[in-house]
């Protein structure tokens, strides 16, 4: 999993660094608030953030108030990193939308133990995304077989979206995952291959 983290003391940076990387952990890096800002807004962003509460450009605070303006859906796991480690402080960082506060010096276990919960969480959060994208799938697959279906009343050919006509079968198998197979039902059978009267023998029907 990828993970950013946004410090401006270079200390301090470089050994969350080498810690989450031997924690096995893909870590990019950034020494200002704006600098993380761009980075949390990338297609492949990172999935969990430390964020360190005071950095020039844009504090952690910002960061994380904009991340929850703009993220509606997957949203960035973000652990604020900081000196100020007053309840007022804490309070203030989780109502700005962290998701968990870590006051400097950190212990490096403690904070190995609250990206370990991220990470969980994270995870958990992609595979229910990951379902529910499979179910929208799937109800917009069912939905291709609901409604109103225009069709002929003659041939019985099927009006598709492109007003375009083709045979039922053909529809069905292109809108579903059934099959067909060919058969007759037993008034086609009647109709199209009569049984010879059962009192007729074969020699009747050849001198008559």
């Amino acid at each position: 999993m990828r993970v950013l983290i946004a410090e401006d003391d270079l200390t301090s940076r470089l050994v969350l660094e080498a810690a989450l990387r031997g924690w096995g952990y893909d870590v990019v890096s950034a020494s200002r608030g704006d600098q993380a800002w761009t980075l949390l807004q990338a297609e492949d962003r990172p999935g969990l953030a430390i964020l360190d509460r005071l950095m020039p450009g844009m504090d952690g605070i910002q960061v994380c108030q904009k991340l929850r303006q703009k993220d509606t859906q997957n949203p960035v796991y973000v652990i604020l990193l900081t000196a100020l480690g007053r309840k007022e402080d804490i309070v203030m960082g989780l109502k700005s939308g962290a998701d968990d506060y870590v006051t400097k010096p950190f212990d490096i276990e403690e904070l190995h133990a609250r990206v370990q919960v991220g990470q969980r969480v994270v995870e958990l959060r992609d595979a229910l995304a990951n379902q529910v994208r499979e179910l929208q799938m799937a109800l917009a697959h069912i939905n291709t077989l609901q409604g109103i279906l225009p069709i002929c009343m003659h041939c019985h050919k099927i009006r598709d979206d492109q007003q375009s006509w083709q045979r039922i079968e053909k529809y069905i198998q292109e809108h579903s995952d059934a099959q067909f197979s060919h058969s007759l039902c037993p008034e086609c059978l009647e109709k199209y291959y009569p049984k010879p009267p059962m009192d007729e023998t074969p020699a009747d029907a050849e001198n008559g």
